[in-house]
């Protein structure tokens, strides 16, 4: 689990890297291969949507107190079937009370990391759901 890794014992409260620059972000997701643009007034990061066969795939990231929240958006011939934060799928799908924490990060390498990691979960997360 990326949050194992990129925890708060890695990365202290205080070592947290509260104010990220969006232009570093943005170039960031663009050497990933992402078309992305910050959404100033929700205050979050949006990939463009893709299109393959009858699914719409998008991604919108939140970033917030040195934390990492991601959001899968899958819809199905225009019909929203996902969206939700991924932490909360470990909630409905092993128990009410079970917790996925947040990626924490302290560095724009950090945050490099934990990209790479969700984008690539992303990219076999679509396949499977094509392959449907």
């Amino acid at each position: 689990m990326l949050s194992n890794t990129f925890n708060g014992e890695k990365t202290p409260l205080k070592e947290r890297l509260r104010y990220v620059d969006g232009e570093i972000v943005l170039d960031c997701l663009a050497q990933l291969g992402y078309k992305a643009h910050f959404e100033s007034k929700e205050k979050y990061f949006r990939i463009e949507e893709v299109q393959i066969g009858t699914y719409t795939f998008s991604c919108n990231i939140i970033l917030y107190g040195g934390m990492v929240d991601i959001v899968w958006i899958v819809k199905e011939s225009g019909n929203l079937i996902l969206g939700l934060p991924i932490g909360e799928y470990s909630r409905l799908m092993i128990a009410p009370n079970y917790k996925i924490m947040k990626p924490i990060f302290g560095t724009y390498k950090d945050l490099d990391e934990i990209f790479e990691s969700i984008f690539k979960l992303f990219e076999n997360f679509k396949k499977a759901m094509v392959a449907l």
